[in-house]
């Protein structure tokens, strides 16, 4: 066994965390803003005004990327799931207590694996977006749940409590409207979710070690000299 080779847990995978860059669209470089409760997972992506609040979690391989449309505002116990992408269109937002956002996500939203969240986009709290959806210029009410496959876009406004069922196609306000309740089982699944992803930030900031750098990467002594 060789001796140089570090034991136990050691942070070895590079995240990309950087300002936008400058373009005639976004001339001032913006630094992501991530709550120190938060966790950033291995190779994943954050560029930009990103505000990341506490306890959120966001799996390897996620992008979220405000170069173009910004900023972002990811809510306190939400997750972001294994190649969700955060990406919106420039000059293009939705107001949320007088400020404009180009993705406004609020608290214990899941976004599920390989789903697309692009602005202008309101997901408001306790909703679930399941795998591969695609939220597009819409807002989706509180404690609603998109259903795999399912988009919605043309600037529809879910309500809340509505399940978007799976591969449906919501572009219109007339289907947005008529769309039934959550059904208890989602709702619970949904809940379990939450659960669930809230354990993992506080549990690999522990593995990943106390020390933090300015944009809330947890690091440990022993990660700087690997």
């Amino acid at each position: 066994m060789d001796s140089h080779l570090p034991i136990g847990p050691v942070n070895l995978f590079a995240r990309f965390i950087s300002p936008n860059p400058v373009t005639s669209i976004n001339p001032v470089q913006r630094f992501p803003y991530i709550r120190p409760t938060a966790y950033v997972s291995p190779f994943t992506s954050v560029i930009g005004d990103v505000r990341i609040c506490d306890n959120v979690y966001v799996a390897p391989s996620a992008a979220l990327r405000a170069d173009e449309g910004t900023p972002f505002f990811i809510g306190s116990n939400s997750n972001i799931q294994d190649g969700v992408i955060l990406h919106g269109l420039a000059n293009q937002g939705i107001e949320v207590c007088g400020k404009s956002y180009s993705i406004f996500i609020g608290k214990r939203v899941s976004i599920a694996h390989g789903a697309i969240i692009h602005g202008p986009c309101l997901i408001e709290d306790d909703v679930f977006v399941s795998f591969k959806a695609i939220v597009f210029n819409a807002e989706v009410g509180r404690g609603s749940y998109v259903s795999m496959d399912a988009i919605v876009t043309n600037g529809v406004r879910i309500p809340a409590g509505r399940f978007v069922p799976p591969g449906a196609h919501i572009d219109t306000q007339a289907k947005a409207d008529s769309l039934g309740p959550v059904p208890k089982s989602s709702e619970e699944f949904a809940q379990q979710v939450i659960r669930i992803n809230t354990e993992f930030p506080p549990s690999y900031n522990a593995m990943f070690g106390s020390h933090r750098c300015s944009c809330g990467i947890a690091y440990s002594h022993a990660n700087l000299l690997s």
